[in-house]
């Protein structure tokens, strides 16, 4: 688990321009994995670096921030993403909060971080939640079978069926009244 921020255009519909990000990293202590992800080396910790893809198009870069119970961490993340994003002249967004950052939102940040932090360390893998295992098994083998009826079908099943129920309570009745 992780903690998301994306630097992205400065408006929606301008072109983000992945390659003057990429400048500003590489002028930043870091490393380049075999994988393609940079990994920005911060004082505190490290930062992976990844471009965000829609449709093929590279729209954004996503900085994910490794958890840690140290909120000094964030902000130092927050402090040098704010300057990458002035010097590329994008926006700092965070994910979780739904809102571009700016310098009055760094303590909102530092909470939702620790909040995220905190759950990680309290929640339930999803891998020992007691029967999910089974649950997910039960799912892979499910196979459908088939549309079934369709409703025009099942429309005229239905007024057969009560037409037919009628005749006979029809009939019933009929005999009944006719003494037999």
């Amino acid at each position: 688990m992780r903690y998301e921020l994306v630097l992205q255009a400065m408006a929606p519909g301008v072109p983000y321009d992945l390659a003057r990000v990429e400048a500003l990293l590489a002028a930043r202590p870091g490393t380049v994995r075999p994988d393609g992800v940079h990994e920005w080396n911060l004082e505190r910790g490290d930062v992976e670096v990844v471009p965000l893809r829609d449709k093929g198009r590279v729209v954004a870069t996503e900085l994910r921030v490794p958890l840690s119970d140290q909120p000094a961490f964030i902000r130092e993340v927050l402090k040098e993403a704010a300057s990458l994003a002035r010097e590329a002249n994008a926006r700092l967004f965070d994910p979780q909060l739904g809102q571009v950052l700016g310098p009055a939102d760094t303590e909102r940040v530092v909470e939702q971080y620790a909040r995220t932090e905190q759950y990680s360390r309290t929640a339930t893998p999803m891998e020992i939640t007691p029967g999910l295992a089974e649950a997910m098994d039960a799912a892979a083998r499910y196979t459908p079978q088939g549309p079934g009826m369709s409703l025009p079908t099942r429309l005229v099943l239905f007024g057969v069926g009560g037409f037919a129920l009628l005749y006979f309570v029809m009939k019933f009745l009929t005999a009944k009244l006719n003494g037999e």
